[in-house]
């Protein structure tokens, strides 16, 4: 049998299962590539607006005003990427999430490496490329509704936010680039190591280290801003984004070996077999743990720094120009909270998705032992909720930590800005909740599928 004939007969036999894992993996991943790929056109489109707007003569724009829209903008794009980048990763993690094994039965059964590295890839290119497909879709619904934000003293429009054709295929271009870069991260694991990936080889400890990349990033940012004029300075503004940027990637660096920390603290206090159960897989592998609410730790860190547009909210001035700009700010930020807020959410009802068609032989050598199906539930709630406040805590101090040796204390004690920052994590916090628990589909088709023996 030649490799293509391999694939049409593996993708048959998928379509013809009636487990859970395999219904809900390849829709939840073009699910996660379309949503990465209409919100990065939307940013994207944005900020090419108001390139556009700072390029055209003809906008009685104050001298340098349309160069600061666009540095703005700049930093807007670069405090979405990281979440933008990591629902990507997340995707491209789950429309994997089942190949491993199945790839390593067989590397084992006899397939040579060459059929292995086809099937992952062509698996994986086709949902990234569906998934695209419908993001472009949706970024095309979403262009009439975004004409109704105003910047700059006029509402855009949609001759600004749209991208181009070229655009649009490197789109789909670069979606597929980054699922089959994940695909070849897994396939390394399986045509080296098929047995490792068929016993699930226990995962190494995390490093103490991991804080140094939050300091190095801090430290970077406060001398870009100290060293390129100040406030007052565009270059600065943009080069210190930048480093708070890279301070909110290393929250995925921090992340894991928190919820390492505090999985093993919550196993050895719990009091409760879901509590103990729960913090033994928190323990036993907290970098899965930290992608099931990476999101919202992400979307927290984006809450502290946006929060900031607080203090020009309800800002009164006699200068039109700057009465305009005070209102954008606002509405620039609020508008960057959405967004993260729908990225954080979306990446975590995949990944929590994802997590549990991961953990289904868990779930059914427990069920097997005699586990009550119950403490299984309550397990998976205290899987979202302990992670869930351990991401914002160490959100919240990361941002702090970034921010505070460039703005000081006193920027962050307005209450404007404290209602602002309080009241945006409660609502990324709800949406994630919510996401969580529509996940509960897949728990119950999972636990179905262990009724019924499969």
């Amino acid at each position: 049998m030649n490799t293509a004939q391999l694939w049409w007969l593996l993708r048959e036999r998928s379509r013809g299962e009636k487990s859970a894992a395999t219904r809900f993996t390849g829709t939840l991943a073009v699910i996660a590539f379309a949503a990465t790929s209409a919100i990065a056109l939307v940013v994207v489109g944005g900020l090419q607006a108001f390139v556009r707007r700072a390029a055209d003569p003809s906008l009685a724009l104050p001298q340098g005003m349309g160069g600061f829209y666009v540095v703005l903008a700049i930093i807007a794009v670069l405090l979405l990427v990281v979440p933008l980048s990591t629902l990507g990763a997340a995707a491209a993690r789950l429309a994997m999430a089942r190949r491993d094994e199945r790839l390593a039965a067989l590397r084992l059964a006899g397939a040579t490496r060459f059929q292995v590295s086809w099937l992952t890839l062509a698996d994986a290119g086709l949902q990234a490329g569906i998934g695209a497909v419908v993001g472009i879709a949706g970024y095309a619904l979403l262009l009439p509704v975004l004409t109704f934000l105003s910047f700059e003293g006029r509402r855009l429009s949609v001759a600004e936010l749209w991208v181009g054709v070229p655009s649009l295929m490197l789109t789909i271009a670069a979606v597929v680039v980054v699922a089959l870069l994940s695909a070849l991260a897994s396939l390394q694991r399986v045509s080296i190591t098929p047995l490792g990936v068929a016993a699930h080889a226990s995962k190494p400890k995390l490093s103490v280290f991991r804080v140094a990349a939050l300091v190095l990033a801090a430290g970077g940012a406060v001398l870009a801003f100290n060293l390129g004029g100040g406030v007052f300075g565009m270059a600065a503004i943009l080069v210190t984004g930048g480093f708070v940027a890279l301070g909110m990637a290393a929250l995925n660096l921090i992340g894991p070996l928190v919820l390492q920390i505090v999985g093993r603290s919550t196993a050895a206090l719990a009091r409760r077999p879901a509590t103990l159960l729960a913090g033994r897989r928190l323990a036993a592998d907290p970098k899965a743990a930290w992608r099931s609410v990476g999101g919202v730790g992400l979307a927290t860190f984006i809450a502290g720094v946006v929060s900031l547009v607080g203090m020009f909210s309800g800002v009164q001035s006699t200068d039109t120009g700057e009465q305009i700009l005070f209102t954008d700010l606002v509405t620039g930020g609020l508008l960057t909270l959405v967004i993260a807020g729908a990225l954080s959410a979306v990446s975590t009802g995949v990944m929590q998705a994802g997590r549990l068609i991961d953990q289904r032989q868990e779930y059914r050598n427990l069920v097997l032992a005699g586990a009550d199906v119950a403490v299984l539930g309550r397990a998976r709630l205290r899987e979202t909720l302990i992670p869930l406040v351990a991401a914002v805590g160490t959100a919240t101090l990361a941002m702090l930590a970034m921010m505070v040796p460039l703005l000081g204390t006193t920027a962050f004690t307005g209450a404007t800005t404290v209602a602002l920052y309080l009241g945006s994590v409660a609502g990324v916090s709800a949406l994630v909740l919510l996401s969580a628990a529509a996940t509960g589909v897949v728990a119950r088709g999972l636990t179905a599928d262990l009724g019924a023996g499969r």
